[in-house]
């Protein structure tokens, strides 16, 4: 019981911070700095902020390794309940940390062609700009592409849930849920962008899975149910 509530936790700790995190990088900080379909505001935007920029970069790189940290957290949490199912959810996270790092590399390079180093001096300022924006656009479909995989590891996490016996049925449903949301998010993304800004509106409540799963680890931590109540692994 100790070691199981210690498990809860320390990954409902690491989940905050990814949470936290995943806010600013995602929300917060693309709100201050990018101007939609404005290259020459948003590279003055980034220069005139450019500390604020400089910390997104590396706040999205800690994320990748926080993401580690809380998917083998996850791992020793629930290996009892289902061991396949639980190197699963390890797996469809590993694929994403390659990802993960290349658009931290991506950012740093829109960063180099908004500042106008002295060999982009063929490229007029104009031109830097857009490259910068074209840079940033290339930045924001590699995320429409993670969401696939966002939503694909909520489901063995949430399969896990609902069987582990230690935590409410409800938040593995609405972890489930939650992934299905992602992924029709990138697919929408991929094949529809005109109509993300609905679907975002409609998903929305699905997306608050993960944060009531958070906060179910954080506060209440991982207590078994009478056994007349727990679904064997």
């Amino acid at each position: 019981m100790p070691s199981l509530q210690k498990n809860a936790r320390v990954a409902g700790w690491l989940y905050l911070v990814l949470t936290v995190l995943g806010i600013m990088n995602l929300m917060y900080i693309p709100a201050k700095l990018f101007v939609k379909e404005n290259a020459a505001a948003t590279a003055r935007n980034i220069l005139a902020s450019e500390s604020l920029f400089r910390f997104s970069i590396a706040s999205s790189l800690v994320s990748v390794v926080v993401f580690l940290f809380l998917v083998l957290a996850l791992h020793r949490l629930f290996k009892e309940v289902d061991q396949p199912l639980a190197l699963l959810m390890v797996v469809l996270v590993l694929v994403q940390v390659p990802i993960g790092f290349m658009d931290g590399a991506i950012q740093l390079l829109v960063l180099l062609l908004a500042r106008g180093a002295e060999f982009l001096s063929v490229f007029d300022q104009p031109q830097r700009e857009a490259l910068a924006m074209l840079f940033l656009k290339l930045s924001n479909q590699m995320t429409i592409v993670s969401e696939i995989f966002w939503g694909l590891w909520l489901f063995p996490l949430g399969l896990l849930t609902c069987r582990s016996g230690f935590l409410p049925r409800f938040l593995g449903v609405w972890l489930l849920i939650n992934g299905v949301a992602y992924v029709a998010m990138s697919f929408v993304g991929m094949m529809a962008p005109q109509h993300m800004d609905l679907v975002s509106k409609i998903t929305f409540p699905a997306l608050l899975g993960e944060m009531a799963f958070m906060l179910w680890l954080v506060i209440r931590g991982a207590r078994p149910r009478p056994e007349a109540d727990t679904v064997p692994a």
